[in-house]
């Protein structure tokens, strides 16, 4: 066995119920900032827009804005059921870690935004380790196929 199907049955032995109370809320909070990327993309298109950036071009970085939005409420959604929730944790980090990075740049004592992007970058790096648990879809369908 290779080290990324140890960490996986590790994770799979080793993943207490409670969790997935904790994984359906963080697939909640990232569909709901999904919604509320979806809800500013006109004020977002003005605020790209007005900068004059020559190493990205709007079109681009709008492009970024439907990608966040989309993979925020598809990705939500998914880990909130449980399914595909190691794939779909891969996904979500690298935005993740780009909102850590761009709310450190609007640093202030109390940054909630930030606090917010650095508790679900940590528990998305532990659903990516752990995966979907006992209460999910996943273990749902491997259950079914396996009475079949």
């Amino acid at each position: 066995m290779d080290l990324v199907h140890r960490i996986e049955n590790w994770g799979d032995t080793h993943h207490p119920k409670l969790l997935d109370i904790v994984r359906v809320a963080l697939g909640i909070f990232l569909f709901l900032k999904g919604l509320a990327f979806m809800d500013n993309t006109a004020d977002l298109k003005g605020i790209i827009e007005s900068q004059d950036s020559i190493v990205f071009p709007a079109s681009a970085l709008m492009i970024l804005v439907y990608y966040v939005t989309f993979a925020h409420m598809v990705g939500g959604i998914m880990i909130a059921l449980g399914i595909l929730t190691r794939f779909t944790c891969i996904l979500q980090i690298p935005i993740v870690v780009g909102a850590v990075f761009m709310n450190d740049v609007l640093i202030s004592p109390i940054n909630t935004e930030l606090w917010l992007s650095i508790i679900a970058l940590a528990l998305l790096i532990v659903f990516l380790i752990l995966g979907s648990g006992p209460l999910s879809l996943d273990r749902y369908l491997a259950n079914q196929s396996m009475e079949d």
